[in-house]
C-alpha cells in the first residue's frame, strides 16, 4: 500500500500532555499553549477534558479555557469527556467535538475506571445520544491495543470488537492506543490488519506512545497499512506511569520531521511547532522531550 499524500496530526499536549505534568499550568498558559499550536497550522487540538478535578487536577479550568482561546476558522478544538455530565460541560464550553475513552483490555479497565469494557461503553450511550441531538462529532479512544500492565498481550481479535462497538455507537474515528508504548511495527500492521476487517481505515487513527523508542516506526507500519492520522504531543508532554522515568506520549515535533521528510502534508509550519515546544518546556521546567525539538533549537 503507498503512504498516504496527506497527515492529520492530532495534538494532545494541551490535555493528554498537561494532566501528566507535576508542575502545575495556569490559565493564561494553557490558552497561550493552545493559541500557539493553533498558529503552527494545526487543524484539531484537545484543548481539555471535562473529567473530575479531583482526579485530574490540571483540567480543572478547561471550561475557561475553552472560552478564552483565540479559535480559528477550520480548527476543530475538542475535550476528552467521561459521562454525561462531562459531556454538558464541553457543550456548554463551546468545546467543537468531544471524545470517549474505552480499553481493549478487561484489567486495565476494571483498574482504570473500574468497570469493565461492556460498562464503560454502556456509559457512553447518553453521550452518543445528547451528541446526536447536538449535531456533534465524537471520536473514540481505545487503550491498551498492543499490551496491558495488567494482561500482558492484549488479542487483535478483541481490540477489533471493541473499535467495531465504538463505531456502531457512533463514534466517527478510532484512535487506537498503545499506552505502554510496549508495540513494534510488525505487531502494529497486524493489528491494523484486524481492526480494518471491522472498521474502515479511513476511520483509524494512531496513537503511539513512545516509552521504548517505538513510536515512531509504529507511526512508519501504519502509514504502509492506509492510516493518515495520529495523535501526538508537542515536546512529548505526558509521561507513561506505568515505566517510571519513560517517555510517554510521542513528540509532535518529531512526527512532523519524519512526515516531512517523506513529502506528506500536514499544514504545520515546523519552526513555529518547536518553538512552541521549547515555550512550554520553559514554563513547565523539563527538559524537551523532542529530539527534533532540542536539535533544531541549537541551530
Amino acid at each position: 500500500m503507498s503512504l498516504p499524500q496527506q497527515v492529520r496530526l492530532v495534538e494532545v499536549g494541551p490535555r493528554d500532555g498537561l494532566q501528566n505534568e507535576a508542575r502545575p499550568v495556569t490559565l493564561v498558559q494553557r490558552v497561550e499553549l493552545v493559541d500557539r499550536l493553533s498558529a503552527a497550522g494545526l487543524g484539531h487540538i484537545e484543548a481539555g477534558s471535562f473529567v473530575s478535578p479531583r482526579w485530574v487536577p490540571q483540567m480543572a479550568d478547561s471550561a475557561a479555557v475553552f472560552g478564552n482561546i483565540r479559535r480559528r476558522s477550520g480548527v476543530r478544538y475538542s475535550a476528552l469527556v467521561p459521562n454525561l455530565q462531562g459531556m454538558e460541560a464541553a457543550i456548554a464550553a463551546g468545546a467543537t467535538e468531544v471524545a470517549v475513552f474505552a480499553s481493549a483490555s478487561e484489567g486495565f479497565s476494571q483498574r482504570n475506571i473500574n468497570c469493565s469494557i461492556s460498562e464503560s461503553l454502556q456509559r457512553f450511550a447518553p453521550v452518543m445520544a445528547l451528541a446526536g441531538e447536538q449535531g456533534m462529532a465524537v471520536r473514540g479512544y481505545l487503550s491498551c491495543v498492543l499490551g496491558c500492565p495488567y494482561d500482558g498481550r492484549v488479542d487483535p481479535q478483541q481490540v477489533a470488537a471493541v473499535s467495531a462497538e465504538l463505531l456502531a455507537m457512533g463514534c466517527y474515528e478510532i484512535s487506537l492506543g498503545d499506552t505502554i508504548g510496549v508495540g513494534v511495527a510488525s505487531a502494529t500492521r497486524q493489528l491494523i490488519e484486524t481492526v480494518s476487517r471491522r472498521v474502515p481505515r479511513e476511520q483509524l487513527a494512531g496513537h503511539f506512545h513512545d516509552t521504548y523508542g517505538q513510536a515512531q516506526s509504529n507511526i512508519y507500519a501504519a502509514l504502509l497499512e492506509g492510516v493518515s492520522v495520529f495523535d501526538s504531543s508537542v515536546a512529548g508532554l505526558g509521561g507513561c506511569p506505568y515505566a517510571r522515568g519513560a517517555s510517554g506520549n510521542v513528540a509532535s515535533e518529531d512526527v512532523l520531521y519524519m512526515l516531512n521528510g517523506m513529502g506528506i502534508d500536514t499544514g504545520v509550519d515546523i519552526e513555529q511547532l518547536v518553538r512552541t515546544g521549547q515555550w512550554i518546556c520553559q514554563v513547565l521546567g523539563r527538559d524537551n522531550g523532542s529530539r527534533v525539538g532540542r536539535a533544531m533549537g541549537k541551530v
